[in-house]
């Protein structure tokens, strides 16, 4: 794969971001409550249509995207208690984009990534981009 990107987040309309980073002792690089106003990476103003924390790994290329989930999630607690707690209150994800150069490209998760991620009650989204065709 020729790029990719990740981010963990949790999501609810009763979120309170401060409670999440409280829990997962972390800043996020997105934590608003429902309505609250963030900014985007290009800095365009938002309102949040449901409460949100995320966590946003540095894009690669080429891609890694076990590399990036091992990032997300190595340096938070491993107390699986903690982890369903949160998976129970609110929609808990790995969001991936992945960014195709040709039309043939494919990634492999490791085993202990996916562990990781369904241990803590996180389902994986994919948004897989088809290769950019020219003018």
């Amino acid at each position: 794969m020729h790029k990719s990107a990740a981010t963990l987040g949790f999501y609810g309309d009763d979120l309170d971001p401060e409670e999440i980073t409280n829990f997962l002792r972390i800043e996020p690089t997105v934590g608003t409550r429902k309505g609250g106003v963030w900014l985007t990476g290009s800095g365009v103003e938002k309102t949040a249509r449901t409460g949100v924390w995320r966590l946003v790994a540095d894009r690669c290329e080429p891609a890694d995207l076990d590399g990036q989930i091992g990032w997300l999630l190595s340096p938070l607690p491993n107390n699986l208690e903690i982890w369903r707690s949160l998976a129970a209150r609110y929609r808990g994800r790995i969001f991936a984009g992945l960014f195709m150069h040709s039309g043939n490209e494919g990634l492999t998760l490791q085993p202990d990534t996916l562990s990781m991620m369904g241990g803590r009650g996180l389902v994986l989204d994919l948004d897989i981009y088809g290769a950019e065709m020219p003018e």
